[in-house]
């Protein structure tokens, strides 16, 4: 009996540290699969599919299509991204309900379709489904649609994130982590898509423009598990979860969805969001890295910050200042899936943290193939990256994602096998990178720089419509109206008065109207008259 009271705290203890080891091993999340959304060949976009599009808005003029035109030719997107089919119908400043719930049933169930086939999992078998997509909330739900579309248990736990911006696949990682917690041995999957169709901006804000060059079709879709015994087919595991957000006012309105002041909707993405982010980013990492980089690199870096310190303290006397400190995180991570935001953002992430050409290469080939997709971007880059084969057993892989709020979000995931698996990429990744990673806009479109542009006087509208609706030839003519289209420049039609005596259209004046411009370079592009460049 004096033995009793012994063996039952042993037995008591016993139970309690296989309770706490059984508990860890049930915290873990692991990622079975994913997908990325490839739509058809037909809704590709390539330089003279966008020009036309964007040349159909009459609410521009000539300034603001130069700047368009400038901001398309910089902007490291290809010539093989993809549209939704309203914008190739021409419907784009009118979208209808359907064309956003074609575009988020394509985009979603085709991806649903593939990772239920390779992933030996069932629709009936997941138990937590997270969907997430900033500016298209149907009702019901997306979650809802999925649901029902694959008949899952009435016991499914359903998240619908909304308006959290590009950041939000790795918000929906993290809220399925949290989930696992307390649900041991439980499946989930993880829906990211943003829709473009409904989201069109016909302004003339240029911080609202920019939305129209950058954002593009796409979408993917996560398996994960908590399930200890699917941890052999598991291909990585996540490893640390970092989120923050950003309250200042110039942060909060640095990427906003608002009216401009004529009463058009639209993304508004200001100068200063390079700068907020990057700012973000720094916060997130002094939280991430600690927990991520071996002692020894932060050890170094403490070392280096207080030597920095000193030598800034000091006054040199000289005006250069001594730069700060940089942790190297290669020395914990080996590679970097960063944001497609735009290239000023991933070259931003290049030169604050003194990243490689290596590093940045495939979220920059991403940005030029897929376009930004928004929160789908970051796994569009994951697969560039096991298109490449680069991504070995053991090897880190850091996800970073920003988004309006502004939020900053990181994850860190361990590879655990060697992933060569065909994907999104497999058509494609030979011909990356491409020996120039540009587009053919400024060819298409470089007319729209020539001096004479600005000094095109159309009196009457009627004559430029009927203008854009023949395909003049070097010295046609049309119903008494002469001129000439060359490759380097459009020569005004000079002192023809119109049969109807409503007025004359001469060479000289004030700048072109909008409309008359819209007109005159939609003529252009169905002639294929290519100009001469853009001038410095």
């Amino acid at each position: 009996m004096e033995m009793f009271p012994a063996a039952a705290i042993i037995s008591l203890l016993l139970y309690l540290l296989y309770k706490f080891l059984y508990r860890k091993s049930d915290q873990n999340c692991y990622l079975l699969g994913y997908q990325c959304y490839k739509a058809p060949d037909e809704l590709k976009a390539n330089a003279g599919t966008s020009a036309k599009i964007a040349l159909r808005n009459k609410n521009l003029g000539l300034e603001e299509y130069r700047f368009l035109v400038r901001t398309m030719i910089r902007s490291g997107i290809g010539e093989e991204t993809y549209i939704p089919r309203n914008f190739l119908e021409g419907r784009e400043a009118s979208p209808t309900l359907q064309d956003s719930l074609d575009e988020m049933t394509d985009a979603t169930f085709s991806n649903l379709d593939a990772l239920f086939a390779t992933s030996a999992v069932s629709p009936r078998q997941i138990d937590i489904l997270v969907t997430t997509g900033s500016l298209f909330a149907p009702v019901p739900s997306l979650s809802s649609r999925i649901v029902n579309r694959y008949k899952m248990k009435e016991g499914i736990k359903c998240f619908s994130l909304t308006g959290m911006g590009c950041s939000s696949s790795i918000i929906a990682v993290d809220l399925v982590r949290q989930t696992f917690r307390t649900r041991p041995n439980s499946f989930a999957v993880v829906v990211a898509v943003e829709l473009t169709a409904p989201n069109w901006y016909t302004g003339q804000d240029r911080s609202m423009m920019l939305s129209n060059v950058l954002f593009r079709a796409g979408g993917s879709s996560l398996l994960l598990t908590n399930h200890p015994s699917w941890k052999d087919r598991a291909i990585m595991r996540l490893d640390a979860v970092v989120r923050n957000h950003v309250s200042t006012d110039e942060a909060y309105e640095c990427a906003i969805h608002v009216e401009d002041g004529q009463g058009y909707p639209g993304a508004r993405l200001t100068k200063s969001l390079p700068t907020v982010a990057m700012r973000a980013l720094e916060g997130n990492l002094r939280v991430l890295l600690p927990k991520v980089l071996p002692l020894w690199e932060i050890l170094r870096f403490v070392v280096a910050s207080y030597r920095w310190r000193i030598k800034k303290g000091g006054g040199s006397g000289g005006d250069s200042k001594p730069p700060p400190p940089v942790m190297n995180m290669r020395t914990g991570i080996q590679h970097f899936c960063l944001h497609t935001g735009g290239r000023a953002v991933i070259d931003g992430f290049e030169k604050s943290f003194g990243l490689r050409e290596y590093d940045m290469e495939p979220s920059r080939m991403t940005l030029h193939r897929f376009g930004n997709t928004s929160c789908s971007s970051l796994w569009y880059v994951l697969g560039y990256m096991e298109a490449k084969k680069r991504l070995k057993r053991g090897d880190s892989v850091m996800m970073v994602g920003l988004g309006a709020g502004f939020l900053c979000n990181t994850c860190v995931w361990t590879v655990m096998r060697d992933l060569e698996d065909e994907n999104v990429w497999a058509d494609c990744v030979h011909r990356y990178p491409p020996p120039t990673a540009g587009n053919r806009t400024g060819e298409i479109l470089g007319w729209i720089f020539d001096d004479c542009m600005s000094f095109i006087n159309f009196k009457d509208y009627d004559r430029a419509v009927l203008f854009s609706r023949f395909k003049l030839q070097e010295g046609e003519r049309v119903n008494g109206m002469h001129g000439r289209v060359t490759g380097s420049s459009l020569s005004p039609f000079v002192n023809v008065r119109q049969q109807r005596g409503v007025g004359t259209v001469e060479g000289t004046g004030t700048k072109m109207g909008s409309e008359v411009l819209c007109s005159m370079s939609l003529a252009l592009l169905e002639m294929g008259v290519e100009g001469s460049g853009m001038r410095k």
